[in-house]
């Protein structure tokens, strides 16, 4: 039975690497800093990445990406990570994991963007670009369900969020707009292309535009909403409107994209906060974001 997750260093990942990729063999190895909470990297050389599962749930998005990745790319004019290598479980490390070429940028942080109105445009863009994607055989998106699928685990993280009052969130106001969301039309159309966790941490930007989009574990078709999150997990409220023009968003899907972006926030923020506070972080800037704008 494989283990619930796995111990890395740059031994094991240089161990991996030449095993398997001994034409790699040699390249220097260092781990990448990363707020993630699936995924480890590694970079390999000045060229390429190693992705590796850190427990045994995301080995599915390690396969997903290796099966996907190459179908897509030809598809969009967004820079996406280039699989180059395949890697099996060795070495005593028991899953699937992945070399990539490396992508140059910075993760964009919120309230320092220098364009935001461009990269609105830039990431409405690549939002598009994914709906109008047709290969058959597609997986469903991870979260890309309907939105009530979502109700016992936000109220349960609401309630979370009541028992810490230091945190300073209105909770009743995050209430309404989920109660209010549940009430909208679902999405009636055909399931659409997602990368379904626009979070900043996978996204790089280059002098303020987007150069690409990483981290394709949770890709899948869908709820068109489900791609509507940098709208307040990153965005300013100007450019909010930017992005939201450019797309061409409905009442009813910006409501749900609200509640689905609302609901990762709340989630995200009793689990993380004393662990992670990279994500923390997010999901208190997306909290005050939808409290801004139902102001």
């Amino acid at each position: 039975m494989c283990p619930m997750s796995a111990s890395l260093d740059t031994d094991l990942v240089r161990r991996l690497v030449a095993g398997q990729f001994p034409q790699w063999a040699g390249l220097p190895v260092e781990r990448v800093p990363s707020g993630g909470t699936v995924n480890a990297m590694y970079r390999l050389g000045d060229r390429m990445v190693v992705r590796l599962p850190l427990y045994e749930g995301g080995a599915a998005d390690v396969e997903l990406e290796q099966e996907w990745l190459p179908r897509l790319a030809p598809l969009l004019d967004t820079a996406v990570p280039e699989l180059l290598g395949a890697g099996r479980p060795a070495e005593g490390y028991p899953w699937p994991w992945s070399v990539h070429g490396w992508l140059a940028g910075d993760n964009p942080q919120p309230g320092a963007l220098s364009e935001p109105a461009l990269l609105a445009q830039d990431l409405a863009g690549f939002v598009a670009a994914m709906r109008n994607i047709t290969l058959p055989g597609a997986p469903p998106a991870h979260r890309g369900g309907p939105l009530a699928s979502l109700d016992a685990a936000t109220r349960a993280a609401l309630e979370a969020l009541r028992a810490l009052p230091e945190e300073g969130v209105d909770c009743d106001s995050l209430a309404a707009v989920w109660e209010d969301a549940l009430r909208v039309p679902g999405w009636d159309g055909p399931p659409v292309w997602l990368h379904a966790d626009l979070m900043p941490g996978n996204l790089l930007v280059a002098d303020g535009r987007l150069a690409s989009v990483i981290d394709f574990g949770c890709m899948g078709v869908g709820d068109p909403a489900c791609d509507l999150f940098p709208a307040w997990n990153l965005l300013p409220p100007d450019a909010r409107v930017v992005f939201r023009a450019t797309l061409g968003v409905d009442d009813a899907t910006w409501a749900r994209g609200r509640a689905r972006t609302l609901s990762q926030a709340v989630i995200a923020l009793p689990y993380y906060r004393t662990t992670n506070p990279s994500m923390a972080h997010n999901a208190r800037h997306v909290i005050q974001s939808i409290l801004g704008e139902i102001a």
